[in-house]
């Protein structure tokens, strides 16, 4: 079983600085609600095949490692990762679409293959909660870029 999500926003902001704020993976817990801390792997540029390594919350004020790997970018257009989501495989990104130098859409998706024991959860309970998390994540980073565009040189 596979589903995909979809979340889209307009960002009041230009496509250099959305590209810019996404590619900076140390402020991802900014917007990430289950990221503590993320860096790439041997402090690497964010390119294809680079390790995005995240400390990630758990279950009861837990934390674990998890590692996704970069699948593409392309500069100031796409980001796409791959790793795990549970005992299942995952793919996200991002897509942006320039409307004006002050005005970007932005599109997070994600992907999921249910697999092992997530399998037996309805696969429309989990895709409806990784709908709202996703739409959250959007609204959280448009007002993160809305706010770094505002505040003086």
């Amino acid at each position: 079983m596979t589903f995909r999500t979809e979340s889209r926003i307009s960002i009041a902001s230009g496509a250099h600085e959305v590209w810019a704020y996404l590619c900076d993976v140390g402020r991802w817990l900014e917007w990430a609600p289950t990221v503590l801390e993320a860096r790439v792997h041997g402090d690497a540029p964010l390119q294809p095949g680079a390790q995005v390594q995240q400390r990630a919350k758990g279950p009861f004020g837990t934390s674990r490692a998890r590692v996704q790997e970069v699948t593409a970018v392309e500069k100031p257009r796409r980001l796409a990762f791959a790793g795990p989501l549970g005992t299942s495989a995952a793919r996200w990104g991002m897509e942006l679409e320039p409307k004006h130098e002050w005005q970007t859409e932005a599109m997070m998706w994600i992907e999921v293959h249910l697999a092992g024991p997530m399998r037996a959860i309805p696969s429309r309970l989990l895709e409806s909660r990784i709908q709202r998390v996703s739409d959250r994540e959007m609204v959280l980073i448009k007002a993160a870029v809305e706010a770094d565009a505002r505040r003086p040189a």
